[in-house]
């Protein structure tokens, strides 16, 4: 592993960064000035090139691998993905924290899903019985064990609940940690957005040991 950033300047590493919701958050933390470390298993499919961008190649269910590359760095961003199937978030999560606990980092900011826990109350009967409750089960009970070892854990925590990604163009006007009960949301955020929230959590820590549901408004 290359040594490209000053040992005294903060680093981010940021877990899932070749997905949609990773490199849209890498991309924001690098326009933010930040130093970046994008821990990806095929570095083919990271879109993004930067001076301050460095890559580690590893498997986030290697606990080794995770434990190298956590090392150093100031705080943690964990976009992990799987699509429908389950595990990887789960237990990826579980090796980012164990890595984190021995290795002194204490700062991490999770992507889960609007639905998630207390938050099933923000769905519409879609979402609740046929996508999380069919189509994305594997899905859904992953997330909900990957937040599990989060809040067991000693780390400074925030989860973020975003709704439905969208390829929309960033608005910078969406909702945030609404209450569990409120349905005058519309369960679409734009991946722009969800990387502005969390520059924006890394940066101000308005939510830590909380779990904040994003998604726009009422339509």
């Amino acid at each position: 592993m290359s040594n490209l950033f000053s040992e005294n300047e903060p680093r981010i590493v940021v877990f899932g960064a070749t997905g949609r919701s990773g490199t849209a958050v890498v991309k924001r933390l690098l326009e933010n000035g930040y130093l970046v470390t994008a821990f990806v298993r095929d570095p083919e499919r990271l879109v993004v090139s930067d001076s301050k961008l460095r890559v580690v190649i590893g498997d986030v269910l290697n606990p080794s691998a995770v434990l190298q590359a956590v090392r150093g760095h100031s705080a943690v961003i964990s976009c992990l993905g799987a699509g429908r199937s389950g595990g990887i978030r789960s237990e990826g999560t579980r090796n980012i924290v164990w890595a984190m606990e021995n290795s002194g980092v204490k700062r991490i900011i999770s992507q889960s899903s609007l639905g998630v826990g207390e938050s099933r109350g923000n769905l519409n009967f879609l979402w609740k019985h046929i996508m999380f409750g069919v189509l994305l089960r594997q899905a859904y009970i992953d997330h909900g064990l990957q937040e599990g070892y989060l809040k067991a854990s000693s780390l400074d925590w925030t989860i973020v609940r975003p709704a439905a990604l969208t390829e929309d163009e960033a608005t910078g006007e969406y909702r945030h940690g609404f209450p569990a009960n409120d349905k005058k949301i519309n369960l679409k955020i734009a991946l722009d957005d969800l990387a502005h929230f969390i520059v924006q959590e890394l940066e101000d820590g308005a939510y830590l040991h909380q779990s904040p549901g994003l998604s726009f408004g009422e339509v």
